[in-house]
């Protein structure tokens, strides 16, 4: 049985339309495609046809040359390799690329799940790259925002949250950065405003902002169809993705009000459940007309 569609106070049926044409051309091609491939294609031994790729994206209001680049750009970087059946092209993950939409799934599904404890302890670390090394201090700052890191200074880089310090000691691992980087783990000293060094590190106001903009878009949204499924679910992905990049998912003891990511966190988990199903159902459709397709 398909879960019921939300319903407003009065327990009619919601009037909010199911996607809104600026909806569709928000996202870049290659975003749209990494999300539908962590959604759609990874579950599915990591295997696509061209056709159905163009046809999603052609949903998602992505032209043709548009989606074909994206197709080639993702193919470029190693995340993508391809097999000639005939006329036509199937598409497989590469391990690269399956492990880091395995990576991308757990994060964006995992975020802000739960509640958890706070024992009090911080993580800090001290990571020294030059102006002139600009693609490194990128890849460095990517990675540490992944994983909820914030810079209230030049060089160096916080977290609330000790159990970090496996992944970080990874990051700079990675990075070749283990001669200029230093980290510890502790409770803060009691020395200053630790409001201060939050407003520094994170732009929680602009995060909040987000959140309710978010919750507005999509609390009451509602599908007639699997297609309508479909494009809803990748754009609630779409959206939801960032947040993990933005958001430092901080303790309740460091908030000075309720922090409306939880129940954006509930409007994503419950609508993403809604829609499972014929979401799916119409990539399983794009698929079989695609293979079918001479």
């Amino acid at each position: 049985m398909a879960p019921s569609e939300p319903r407003t106070p009065d327990g009619g049926r919601s009037a909010v339309p199911a996607e809104r044409p600026q909806d569709r051309t928000s996202a870049s091609a290659r975003s749209l495609l990494l999300t539908i491939l962590g959604e759609f294609v990874m579950p599915r031994r990591g295997e696509m046809w061209t056709g159905s790729l163009i046809e999603a994206l052609a949903s998602l209001g992505v032209e043709e040359k548009s989606a074909r680049q994206a197709l080639s750009r993702t193919a470029a970087e190693g995340l993508l390799q391809s097999e000639r059946h005939g006329r036509k092209v199937r598409w497989i993950l590469s391990e690269a690329g399956d492990r880091l939409l395995r990576e991308g799934a757990e994060r964006i599904y995992g975020f802000m799940r739960r509640p958890h404890t706070w024992d009090g302890r911080w993580l800090v670390l001290t990571a020294g790259v030059p102006e002139t090394q600009r693609q490194l201090r990128h890849r460095l700052r990517t990675k540490l925002t992944w994983l909820g890191l914030g810079s209230p200074a030049p060089g160096l880089w916080v977290v609330p949250d000790a159990s970090k310090e496996a992944e970080v000691r990874e990051v700079v691992r990675e990075l070749d950065l283990a001669d200029r980087a230093y980290a510890w783990t502790g409770p803060s000293a009691g020395i200053g405003d630790t409001t201060k060094i939050i407003t520094a590190a994170w732009d929680l106001d602009d995060v909040e902002k987000r959140y309710l903009s978010f919750i507005e878009r999509f609390e009451r949204r509602t599908v007639s169809s699997d297609r309508e499924a479909f494009v809803n679910q990748v754009l609630l992905i779409q959206e939801w993705r960032r947040f993990p990049f933005l958001d430092p998912d901080l303790p309740a003891e460091l908030l000075d009000h309720a922090w409306p990511g939880t129940r954006a966190a509930a409007v994503f988990h419950d609508l993403h459940n809604r829609w499972h199903r014929r979401a799916q159902s119409e990539w399983d459709r794009m698929e079989e007309e695609a293979a079918a397709r001479h």
